[in-house]
């Protein structure tokens, strides 16, 4: 049962742990990328940091930059903006948890739990399976992503190639379709966001981060330049 619980602390990473190098990212690190809808964008100007969430899109490659990229906009008008300005160093935290909060076990004697988690009374047994089902294939990694934003030009050739891939990657099929309702033909879709004129477009490399998994393990990785790689066996 023990092994069902994630550990309250992870393992001594200050320094570099378990560094994986190569020429390729990491297999999860990729799956992690492409499939999370949202990503946390922290920045941090004069020792006050911020965190965004934010839509993204990630590209193995761009015709402007042959790493690996991530896309994001925003508002030229907003704190982020103006911590990216004076300080282009950020983390971006992506993560492939979908499941909620579990109820504790531990006796509540005082009555009603304020704060989380719930107790587990609250509970129903349907709540419960579909809580459970499936838990550990839903929850494995997240990975941290430390890199340098950097601005596009406004009105160039890659600042509308980008705005154009970015609105492709946030047009999304309808999550539900009511009863009886035909879907909607992929020409009439609407998109899920509309890119104003005046946004910014940012991008960050894909180039060095950390893997943490739902155990407490901690995994470095990097993502070596091509004139590195002599001699690696399968790029790693």
């Amino acid at each position: 049962m023990a092994d069902c619980n994630p550990p309250l602390s992870y393992e001594a990473s200050a320094t570099t742990t378990h560094q994986h190098e190569g020429t390729s990212l990491p297999s999860e690190v990729v799956s992690c990328l492409k499939n999370s809808r949202f990503l946390h964008l922290a920045t941090c100007d004069n020792l006050t940091p911020h965190i965004s969430l934010m839509s993204y899109t990630y590209l193995p490659s761009t015709p402007y930059d042959p790493h690996p990229t991530i896309i994001m906009t925003t508002n030229p008008a907003s704190r982020k903006t103006n911590h990216l300005l004076s300080n282009p160093r950020v983390s971006l935290l992506v993560h492939d948890w979908v499941s909620h909060r579990p109820p504790t076990r531990a006796p509540n004697p005082h009555g009603e739990r304020e704060g989380s988690p719930p107790p587990a009374a609250t509970r129903s047994s349907l709540a419960s399976l579909l809580l459970n089902l499936n838990t550990s294939a839903l929850s494995s990694i997240s990975t941290t992503i430390t890199g340098q934003a950097r601005f596009l030009e406004s009105g160039s050739d890659e600042e509308k190639w980008c705005k154009e891939r970015h609105l492709e990657n946030n047009t999304f099929e309808e999550e539900e379709i009511s009863f009886g309702q035909q879907p909607v033909d992929p020409s009439q879709r609407r998109p899920s966001l509309a890119i104003d004129s005046d946004v910014r477009v940012v991008t960050v490399q894909v180039r060095e981060g950390r893997i943490a998994d739902w155990k407490g393990g901690v995994r470095d990785w990097v993502l070596l330049p091509i004139e590195q790689t002599q001699g690696l066996v399968n790029g790693v």
